[in-house]
Order: structure tokens, then C-alpha cells, then sequence
């Protein structure tokens, strides 16, 4: 329900009276749901029979294995789907970009009026001057910013290809800024402009020029009303995340940020980005000394917006940290409810069973006999309703495989994860009342009953 994908709602969480009021309401209501009926069965206990011994407690421990099963099961459920959605946001966090994000900032700028390019190169270096940063490059968006621009190619004039490549206008040391490795050939000259030069990526040149070495061949983009520009390759560049952290990588071309229009004249330009890298490990800091350097050195610019490459990253992983927080949070609840529940289950029958235990002890049985006894049934429980939430589990994930990247429900780890929790809290949880009932005294309970 989090919508949209490239928008994700986040959570406001106010802490005021309306909240604590529907906690408060919550909790007496399922405090009173849950304890009508054993108050119903206390007020229908017969004196006479309680005397004799009372009712057959088979019953009672069969409902209580019922629910253990029910619960383990429930328990199961919430930690597959946890699993899966923190292995989601791992390795959708953890996946190789194809750029360097480390102490890089972006400065998304407008310019009024329009400037020509040579002012902004300008610009970059005054901003080259300021203390602490290392590199300044121009491109026409930040990669994985908001914008997108691409078209369809044509090689020696051929019809264009079906696949859509992505068009970003750079400066040259734009790859060095952003740590894009040039393979071969070379980065753009100042002096070379657009149209006429492009840098292509690896995928570029195996989509468009069939695996074969790109450097010194030639392709065309080709608009809607039929125009065609030409551009020479004179560079190979690895490839990079564009605009989605979730897709593939795009076939992409990179352009100078100079255009000449029909005139061979510099066009102004009116926006742009300024990629900084910083040689402080904390680049925010940086931010308002560039913003005021940026006006100061021509009133003309002005910064609309300061983001790190990171958070720029970041951001295409909200619904991801979101959900995998929630199904953790959630995850850890379930657990220790069905811990307690355990816990509350054993030791009710250690309660229950004091006699029969100090009997057998009585008699020479070991401890481990007892503890097997104790535990057989509760345990049998828990591996039937682990199996149970694994049915579930797998028959649910459909419901949620659009959230996932890159993660199998199927996948052993994913599947041992909740098992062996679950295995985990039932082990503590059974300790206390095990030494309890290995504990016990026959002597004393035998003289108390």
C-alpha cells in the first residue's frame, strides 16, 4: 500500500492524545476478549468436583497446544516476510552504482538570464578555488536525480534500434568527479561541443554496436520529427546507474555540456549541475560555503537545491528501509510474544503436572526422562506450526513479490532464518521452567498434595 514506487509515502508518527487514546482503548478491549473465557470456566468450576481433583486437564492442554501451534505458526509468517524484506533492502543498498558517492555533492543551479556555457565552466573554476574541495564538473542533472532524457539511436543509418538509450551533457572530468573508469579512449576536450562527441558506456556499445570495440565509430539519435545529429565516439566509459537503482543498467551516451546551435554559436544555458567532490569526509558542511560562493561570484546563478550523492541514492531506497524496519520491528514483537506464550505454556504445566513429576522422581526417573516429558508435547507443537507457517508463507509471498529485489522465497537462507529464531526462543524460553521441573522436590510436593 506504500504508493507511488518512485515517490513513497513516509511514516509521520505523532505521539498525541488520539494515538494514546486508541493504544489504551486497544489494549483493555483485547485484555478483556482474552480473558472472558477462562473467567466463564472459573465460574462454572463444580465445588464437588473441584474436590475430587477436578475436571480432566487433557482438554485444557490440548486447546493451549492448539494455540502454540496457531501462534508459532503467526510467528513464522512475520519473520519469513521480515527476512525477506531486510535481504530486499540489503542487497538493493549494497548494489554496485558504477560511481564513487563518497563525499560528493551536487548543486542543481539555475541561471537568469541564460548563460553561455563558457561562463558556467567559469564558474566551476572559481568554485575549484574554494578550501576543501578537490574536483568541480558540470552535467546537465545529477545520476539518479529526478530527470531523464533519452532517445533511440541509429547506426550508418539504419532504421533505430528498438532499445532506448539515456542521454546525459557532461564537462570534461565529469567521469573523474563521479569515479566512472574511461576504458578506452579518452574524457571530452574543452573545446569539443554538442552535437559532434560522445563518451558511451559498456552497455551502449554492446546494445548498439554489438559487443564490438565503440572508439572512433559513429551513431545518430534520431527525434520524432525526423531530425538526425551525429556524434563520433572518442571514449568507453563503464557503466552507471542512470536513473533507477532497481533496473538495469541503460544504454548510455554522454554529451559535452557546450551546444552550438545551426550557427556553430554557443546556445546559453539556463541550468545545470555542479558535481563537487570534497575532500572532507562530511561534504554537507561544505554546502553553504559553496551556495554563498555561487552568488557572490555572479548574482546571475543561483542554487535551488544541496543534496549529497548519497542522499541522493538514498532516496531510491525509502520504500525498502521503510518496509524492512516495519517487518523488523514487527518481526521482534511476534517473536517475543510467541517466547512468552511458550514460556507461560510450559510453566502452567510444570504447575499442573508438580504431582505427577515428584512421583516419577520419586521413583528413580532421571531428569532428562522428565524433561522430555515436559517438553515433547509443547515441542511437537512448535515444529507443526513452523511447518504450518512455512505453507503459509510460501503461499502468501506472491502478495508481496513486486516489494523484493533480487531475493527467492525459496531460498534456503530465507527459509532457515525463521526456523531456526523460532527454534532459538523456544530453547530460552523452555529453560526456566525445565529447571524448575527437574527441581523439583518429591518429598515435599508428595507431603503438599
Amino acid at each position: 500500500m506504500i504508493n507511488p514506487p518512485d515517490n513513497p509515502a513516509r511514516l509521520f508518527l505523532p505521539a498525541d492524545w488520539r494515538v494514546l487514546g486508541f493504544g489504551l482503548v486497544l489494549t483493555v478491549g483485547v485484555m478483556l476478549l482474552v480473558g472472558l473465557a477462562p473467567a466463564l470456566r472459573a465460574l462454572s468450576v463444580q465445588p464437588v468436583s473441584a474436590l475430587k481433583g477436578g475436571e480432566d486437564p487433557r482438554a485444557r492442554r490440548r486447546l493451549m497446544h492448539a494455540l502454540i501451534a496457531a501462534q508459532t505458526a503467526f510467528c513464522f509468517l512475520v519473520l519469513f516476510v521480515a527476512g525477506l524484506f531486510v535481504a530486499a533492502f540489503e542487497r538493493l543498498s549494497n548494489r554496485p552504482t558504477g560511481f564513487s558517492a563518497d563525499r560528493l555533492l551536487t548543486l542543481e543551479t539555475v541561471a537568469k538570464p541564460t548563460q553561455s556555457p563558457v561562463v558556467w565552466g567559469q564558474m566551476a573554476e572559481h568554485l575549484r578555488a574554494v578550501p576543501g574541495v578537490e574536483t568541480v564538473a558540470l552535467a546537465s542533472s545529477p545520476l539518479l536525480g529526478d530527470e531523464f532524457e533519452g532517445g533511440y539511436i541509429s547506426i550508418n543509418g539504419a532504421p533505430t534500434s528498438k532499445a532506448l538509450a539515456a542521454f546525459l551533457y557532461v564537462s570534461p572530468g565529469w567521469t573523474e568527479a563521479m569515479r566512472i573508469p574511461v576504458i578506452d579512449g579518452r574524457d571530452f576536450r574543452s573545446s569539443e561541443t554538442y552535437p559532434g562527441f560522445a563518451l558511451v558506456n559498456q552497455t551502449f556499445a554492446k546494445e548498439y554496436f554489438n559487443g564490438e570495440s565503440a572508439l572512433g565509430k559513429s551513431f545518430e539519435t534520431v527525434f520524432p520529427e525526423g531530425k538526425r545529429l551525429r556524434f563520433e565516439v572518442v571514449g568507453l566509459v563503464g557503466d552507471a546507474c542512470y536513473d533507477d537503482v532497481r533496473e538495469p543498467i541503460w544504454p548510455q551516451a554522454y554529451f559535452p555540456f557546450r551546444w552550438v546551435d545551426a550557427k556553430g554559436n554557443l546556445r546559453p544555458m539556463e541550468s545545470g549541475t555542479f558535481i563537487v567532490r570534497t575532500s572532507s569526509r562530511n561534504p554537507v558542511a561544505l554546502a553553504p560555503t559553496l551556495r554563498r560562493e555561487v552568488s557572490r561570484a555572479s548574482p546571475e546563478f543561483h542554487v535551488n537545491n544541496i543534496r549529497t550523492q548519497l542522499e541522493i541514492n538514498q532516496s531510491h531506497t525509502v520504500r525498502e528501509r521503510l518496509l524492512a524496519r516495519l517487518a523488523f520491528f514487527f518481526g521482534v514483537v511476534a517473536l517475543l510474544l510467541a517466547g512468552v506464550g511458550l514460556y507461560g505454556v510450559l510453566d502452567y504445566t510444570v504447575l499442573q503436572r508438580r504431582r505427577e513429576i515428584g512421583i516419577r522422581m520419586a521413583l528413580g526417573a532421571p531428569a532428562g526422562d522428565v524433561a522430555r516429558r515436559v517438553t515433547v508435547n509443547v515441542f511437537s507443537m512448535v515444529l507443526a506450526g513452523a511447518l504450518l507457517g512455512l505453507a503459509v508463507s510460501l503461499a502468501a509471498v506472491r502478495y508481496i513479490e513486486t516489494l523484493l529485489y533480487q531475493v527467492r522465497a525459496t531460498d534456503p537462507r530465507m527459509l532457515a532464518f525463521p526456523a531456526l529464531t523460532i527454534l532459538v526462543a523456544a530453547l530460552m524460553a523452555a529453560l526456566p521452567p525445565l529447571f524448575r521441573a527437574v527441581r523439583i522436590d518429591p518429598a515435599k510436593t508428595l507431603r503438599d498434595e
